[in-house]
């Protein structure tokens, strides 16, 4: 938390007045856990209405607070109440939006001062921003008239408003003839408002250039757009079929109505090309929002998003809780990506949500993707969404020649993990000046290391997991709880010096022998941990895109829609990693992944490729995959899915019961099982240790909740919760309605 947000959250400020007259109460939720809203009394003279924000007192400190819907008296004396101690000079949260707070608490049972907080994130941002102090050009003569102050009076003659130092760049002088001229009187002081943080984008910057397929797709979504009322349309196209430039048709079709835009991405701290396209079609780059974004930015975007000053907002997740003040349309790219899921706090699947934003609001959502969800192909299917397929690529770009590499006949050599086949391909690739791309969805080294004399293992402290050795920075890692040690030279079981192994391959092990192979190609390894953050991985990214690396080696970020030109290689290390696992979307993810990584080679046309190392040919994602008919494997996912009764068909909901100690974990998680009601169609699995069973110190037990899908899954958490053990000493309980992860 910055300083502002912790001035404004945690400060105590002045008394009020001793004698205050108090016209009325009203419920004001707080961002805490706090299961409803608390009453306040309202001072005389001090308006406020639902959605105000507000400052009030909260035991011995001061918060930020929000006037929320309902009895306004409440049956309490104002005179017994505390008063609200502040109100921002901030536009009040919209009904829609204390609507959709409200709902996203009910569906996710989530104290709703939680999901308040979410959209309260930029506390500095609730008080207007400073003004700025300008220039205006009045006339007159100076004592000395130089060629350059000559300058300055001719750009400023217009009699428009300046910034000192932009009249002085302007004019291609320094500041300080500017100030010669402000000490002379040719110019006087005025105060201008804040600079917006983008430009305005305009819808027709550039026209359409869409033809063919992707016209007609445009022309689709234009219908739902222009009628500005709740829809949902899935443009379900193959990777380089022109999906973002359709979808820009919307964008601007809606700005043209004077609405604003969300854009939601799944990791938008690394997409800084799709920015560049933005701004090409329109002029303008959309306003950011993300973690990594600079906390004073973060507050410009807030108080800009709020009082319509910013058209477009291109985020993470967390820009769903952005309070727009007119939002007209909702983009959701890359809508089966598991990053749109939120597993802390309040958890939430970000793409449903974002569906359930547009319907409250009343305006039309658009998924996009190359691989949907299960979830939303059988809503397309069902008719509850429109489905538009884009089948070719862009410009009649081919897509990739795909082929499984089985590793039973083609095993790499001793100590290696790249077969002779993907080696070969490498190589013809680097000789044409192309580049290849290798992909392994695992960081590090290795992800495992033992003692070959006594079979000692590294194992997180904290964790039920094992650590990872990250050899260029010399440490093992739990990539759990983040603990870290030094890579040790012998064996803390039975001492002995250098017999420690490293088993397994990580990105880093693939690079080792890919310089190995391939000493004179230029490398780029890409990975989440990589030394210098977001920034660094941005700059890797455009000398890719530069064609300034021949070969590049990547986890999974590789494959969240990069446009790599002169990429026609892609060969996947481990493509069975995704399937060893109980997770019952791993087929579903595997397959998505896989596509996407694969799609990333040959999108300008040139021919391409992608090799797929694999233990298990016959299976049906592996066969799914090459032979290009993903309507064959949507079929059999879907139809494995309702025999099941799993989502879309059922329902689920996660409760994960932790403690200090094992005893404790299980005995609450044991407790909860025994209060769960008797409820045709809905049934209670567990409890059994979780796959981690020890996270950070803490104990995990689970229980999963399967339903029918239609049944009242809420309503039986509810019950089960209140009928429940009380959480006592460590004990905590985190509940994930539709769960993503089964660890």
């Amino acid at each position: 938390m910055n300083k502002d947000s912790s001035d404004l959250f945690g400060a105590l400020f002045e008394a009020a007045p001793a004698k205050l007259v108090m016209s009325r109460t009203v419920p004001v939720l707080v961002p805490l856990p706090a299961p409803k809203a608390y009453s306040y009394a309202v001072p005389e003279g001090m308006a406020v209405e639902p959605g105000s924000v507000v400052q009030v007192p909260l035991g011995p400190r001061q918060v930020i607070g929000v006037v929320w819907d309902g009895d306004e008296d409440g049956g309490v004396d104002p005179k017994k109440l505390r008063p609200i101690s502040r109100v921002f000079d901030c536009p009040p949260l919209g009904k829609h939006m204390r609507d959709f707070i409200d709902w996203v608490a009910t569906y996710t049972l989530s104290p709703p001062g939680l999901v308040a907080r979410m959209a309260l994130r930029a506390p500095a941002a609730f008080d207007p921003e400073p003004m700025i102090e300008g220039l205006r050009f009045i006339g007159g003569q100076p004592e000395r008239l130089t060629p350059a102050r000559a300058k300055v009076m001719e750009t400023a003659a217009d009699g428009l408003s300046w910034t000192r130092i932009g009249l002085a760049h302007a004019a291609g002088v320094s500041t300080s003839v500017v100030d010669g001229l402000i000490s002379q009187g040719i110019f006087e002081t005025i105060f201008l408002p804040p600079p917006p943080v983008v430009a305005r984008p305009d819808p027709d910057y550039i026209g359409s250039r869409l033809e063919g397929p992707q016209k007609e797709a445009a022309d689709e979504i234009l219908v739902d757009v222009r009628k500005g009322e709740f829809s949902v349309s899935l443009i379900d196209g193959v990777t380089g079929s022109g999906k973002t430039e359709v979808y820009f048709e919307a964008i601007a079709e809606t700005l043209r109505r004077g609405k604003q835009v969300l854009i939601l991405l799944p990791e938008i701290a690394l997409t800084a090309s799709f920015l560049e396209r933005f701004q090409d079609r329109f002029g303008a780059k959309p306003a950011e929002w993300h973690s990594d974004l600079a906390p004073r930015m973060r507050e410009k975007v807030w108080r800009q998003a709020v009082t319509g000053e910013v058209r477009v907002v291109a985020g993470a997740r967390s820009a769903l809780f952005l309070p727009f003040e007119e939002l007209g349309l909702i983009i959701v790219d890359e809508e089966h990506d598991p990053a749109y899921k939120q597993e802390d706090r309040v958890y939430y699947n970000a793409r449903d949500m974002a569906v359930v934003r547009g319907r409250i609001g009343d305006f039309p959502v658009v998924l996009v993707s190359a691989t949907p969800s299960v979830e939303s192909q059988v809503n397309g299917q069902s008719g509850r969404y429109t489905t538009i397929h884009l089948p070719t690529r862009f410009g009649d770009a081919a897509l990739p020649d795909l082929h499984l590499v089985d590793m039973r006949r083609h095993a790499p050599e001793r100590g290696g993990f790249l077969s002779p086949v993907l080696l070969r391909a490498i190589g013809k690739t680097v000789a044409k000046g192309e580049q290849a791309l290798l992909f392994l969805n695992r960081r590090g080294y290795a992800p495992l290391t033992l003692c070959r004399v006594c079979g000692h293992r590294f194992q997180c402290p904290q964790c039920s997991s094992w650590l990872v050795e990250h050899r260029f920075r010399g440490q093992i890692q739990c990539h759990q709880c983040g603990y870290a040690e030094r890579t040790p030279e012998a064996c803390p079981e039975c001492g002995t010096l250098d017999h420690l192994v490293a088993c397994g391959p990580g990105v880093e092990r693939i690079a080792e022998e890919v310089e190995r192979h391939f000493p004179e190609a230029r490398t780029i390894m890409l990975s989440s941990d990589i030394m210098g953050g977001v920034k660094r991985l941005r700059l890797e990214l455009e000398a890719i895109a530069k064609g300034e690396a021949d070969i590049v080696i990547g986890t999974q970020l590789v494959a969240k829609g990069h446009n790599f030109p002169l990429m026609t290689l892609v060969g996947i290390v481990d493509a069975d990693l995704g399937l060893a696992n109980g997770d019952p979307r791993a087929a579903e993810r595997t397959f998505q992944l896989l596509s996407q990584v694969t799609g990333r080679a040959g999108r300008t046309g040139l021919k391409s490729h992608g090799l797929l190392q694999t233990y298990q040919p016959q299976h049906p994602v592996m066969q799914a995959i090459v032979s290009g008919d993903a309507g064959a494997f949507y079929e059999r996912e879907i139809s494995e899915r309702e025999r099941a009764v799993l989502p879309p068909f059922g329902r689920l909901a996660s409760i994960i019961v932790s403690a200090e100690t094992r005893q404790d974990a299980e005995t609450h998680a044991r407790g909860m099982r025994n209060a769960a009601p008797q409820v045709q169609g809905i049934s209670v699995l567990g409890p059994a240790e979780a796959p981690l069973a020890l996270v950070r110190g803490r104990h995990r037990f689970r229980l999963l909740v399967h339903g029918r899908r239609n049944s009242d899954m809420q309503g039986f958490l509810r019950a089960m919760l209140a009928q429940s053990p009380r959480e006592r000493g460590s004990v905590q309980v985190q509940l994930d309605i539709d769960p993503q992860s089964f660890l």
